[in-house]
């Protein structure tokens, strides 16, 4: 699936090879709410088939392919030919054949068309059906099953039509360096119910994004490039809540977790991407508090989730206690960004039910379990809880709900413990513990969880709540994190080169995952270690080069030589969410905006090392008003605009 290209415009999807023929093997083809509607799609011309030339991506949902056809009418090596199709998600495709002859040409034009009408979940499993039979329909083909007809129509109407084949043809005249277009359109029908558009929320076709047109421009013209890609990404993956259409959030990544709600991914993607405003963040939240178990029970409060593989070292963990912990995490953060107190307090009671399981799952011991039957103390469950438990006792307190001293006096409890329970001395200084078993063995391995003990949280006036680590303790971390055994030269790998059970394709045991490297930068800028968080920004930025800025929700993690590129993982979603918006966090982080909208200040502390130079961000949002900041080459920040009213902080 890496060298895919993939139109993504949720609910509509089209994955092509790079050659742009559509083959019906695979995963090819066009799709629409998880069904495949069209798999085969094959152009010939004068008989033969396009010699590919180029297929690249357009943008999130489109994608061009040239290709060039040999006549009888070619005068020597140089075709007169040529065949461009620019394919969209959204079901449409344009033909275009262009002659540089001298000559007028008579051509025929073939398309070959089919589908099986498949579940895209069933097609990535290798059990998908045989072609389902095509009938003509208007200037088109129509295929059927039981409560779902797909429909291409053409545009100008074929020639010729053969069902059986599921050809169309048509025979067109071209004078010299004359051009003929079909444009084809894919639609789903379903028998019984009126014919109604399906919402889309791209920017192109349906309402505007949650956010305003950010964009960035400085001395590292890369910086522009993937703010641009990323957002397309976002803006991609956008869905709602069908029930509750006001209300968007991101789908986790395509092409393999796009059918259903990942409530950690969403919530980690709108935490990542609240500079660009608290819109996409309100409908996750809001989303997500529809979800929440709010029946009696050990489970009240908590989000729903699958379990995780996580590694050889360590069971599957749950993707839900992560979900629950981050929900008050992001309602207390988009506060201080600007979510306003009506909408802030109405969400409310759904954080104080998160919270409520915490302190319910956490009883009268200090650290988190993992709820899976005998799991370990993971060191970033302990991480997430910790932020929770800070920011949620903030939240709390600013609204006069009690609690917070509870939430305080269990957080300090956990410092006090983590600091000497998940931690192991070695020569080399010592490091932090993946986890703690329950009967009080460590597990000892290092990779990139670590990395969420400096992802301390927001609070008010531009600090962050306190971290798990002492200072000691962080400044040995920060070293590591920057060691080669971790940092591979294109980003933090998620286990360590020299750990048992190391696999640089490993998606918890050695791949480098975006989202993650995104906090380890973010965590080590706030802790002061600059030159170990620009290492491994500038190998995710390069990394983001050689993917074209569409980053992968992770890649291989072999260590970057020279002359290298980084390896794609082959099953990796590519858009994914926590990549896009991990790529807003690394150039946001480059910013040091730290709002507190409620107190009516925010404060730039960007890095003094100013690592891509000089850096102008432009449409960013704070207290949901434009906002836009400069830093220099000497890593000096300067607001040139903002909110009325709002005071600049130190």
């Amino acid at each position: 699936m890496h060298e895919a290209l993939i139109c993504v415009a949720l609910p509509a999807l089209a994955i092509s090879s790079q050659h742009g023929q559509l083959t019906g093997h695979g995963l090819d083809g066009f799709y629409r709410s998880g069904r495949r509607l069209l798999a085969r799609c094959r152009v010939k011309v004068a008989g033969a088939e396009p010699v590919p030339v180029q297929g690249r991506m357009l943008g999130a949902e489109r994608a061009r392919f040239v290709g060039t056809v040999r006549t009888p009418a070619d005068a020597g090596p140089d075709p007169a030919v040529t065949v461009e199709r620019v394919r969209d998600a959204e079901g449409i495709e344009r033909i275009t054949v262009r002659s540089a002859a001298v000559h007028e040409l008579r051509l025929v034009v073939e398309v070959s068309l089919g589908t099986d009408l498949a579940e895209l979940g069933a097609i990535a499993a290798g059990r998908a059906g045989p072609e389902v039979p095509a009938a003509v329909h208007g200037s088109g083909l129509r295929w059927s099953t039981p409560g779902l007809h797909a429909v291409v129509t053409a545009d100008p109407p074929p020639g010729d039509a053969l069902a059986s084949a599921g050809l169309l043809c048509w025979e067109i005249q071209l004078p010299p360096g004359g051009s003929r277009t079909v444009e084809l359109r894919v639609r789903p029908e379903f028998p019984g119910r009126p014919r109604t558009p399906e919402p889309a929320v791209h920017g192109r076709g349906g309402a505007a994004p949650p956010w305003g047109d950010a964009e960035a421009d400085g001395d590292d013209a890369r910086a522009a490039a993937l703010l641009a890609a990323g957002l397309d990404d976002l803006r991609a993956l956008l869905v709602r809540d069908p029930g509750h259409p006001a209300d968007a959030h991101l789908a986790a990544g395509i092409p393999w977790r796009c059918g259903h709600l990942a409530p950690a991914e969403a919530l980690w993607a709108a935490r990542m991407t609240l500079p660009l405003g608290v819109r996409l963040a309100a409908g996750t939240l809001r989303t997500l508090a529809r979800t929440q178990q709010t029946g009696p029970g050990p489970d009240r409060g908590r989000m729903p989730g699958a379990l995780r593989h996580t590694g050889a070292h360590l069971p599957p963990g749950c993707t839900g206690v992560e979900a629950t912990l981050l929900f008050p995490v992001v309602l207390a953060e988009a506060r201080r960004w600007g979510l306003p107190a009506q909408e802030t307090q109405a969400l409310l009671p759904a954080a104080e039910r998160c919270l409520d399981w915490l302190r319910t799952a956490a009883g009268d011991g200090a650290y988190l379990a993992d709820p899976v039957p005998g799991g370990p103390y993971r060191c970033e469950v302990q991480a997430h809880a910790h932020r929770a438990a800070l920011l949620g006792a903030d939240l709390l307190e600013s609204y006069d709900r009690p609690g917070a001293a509870e939430l305080r006096e269990w957080a300090a409890e956990l410092r006090r413990r983590f600091r000497e329970g998940f931690w192991t001395d070695d020569p080399g200084g010592g490091r932090p513990v993946a986890a703690r078993t329950p009967d009080g063995r460590r597990i000892p391995h290092l990779g990139s969880a670590a990395a969420h003990l400096l992802d301390t949280g927001l609070l008010g006036g531009g600090e962050y709540a306190p971290g798990l680590l002492d200072r000691v303790q962080t400044e040995q971390l920060a070293r590591l994190l920057g060691s080669p055994a971790l940092d591979s030269g294109w980003g933090l790998r998620s286990l360590g080169s020299k750990e048992p059970g190391h696999n640089p394709f490993g998606h918890r045991s050695g791949a480098v995952r975006v989202h993650e490297t995104a906090v380890a930068v973010a965590g080590l800028v706030a802790a002061g270690y600059e030159k170990e968080a620009s290492g491994l920004l500038r190998g995710a930025l390069d990394a983001a080069e050689v993917f074209g800025y569409r980053l992968p929700e992770m890649y291989a993690g072999e260590q970057r030589t020279a002359g290298s590129a980084p390896l794609p993982h082959p099953a990796a979603c590519r858009p994914a969410a926590v990549a896009a918006a991990g790529a807003v966090h690394l150039l946001a982080t480059l910013a040091g905006v730290r709002p507190d909208v409620p107190a009516g200040t925010v404060a730039l502390r960007p890095p003094r090392t100013a690592p891509l130079g000089e850096l102008r961000f432009t449409g960013l949002r704070v207290a949901e008003q434009p906002f836009a900041v400069r830093i220099s080459r000497l890593g000096l920040g300067m607001v040139e605009e903002a909110a009325e009213g709002l005071q600049l902080g130190a």
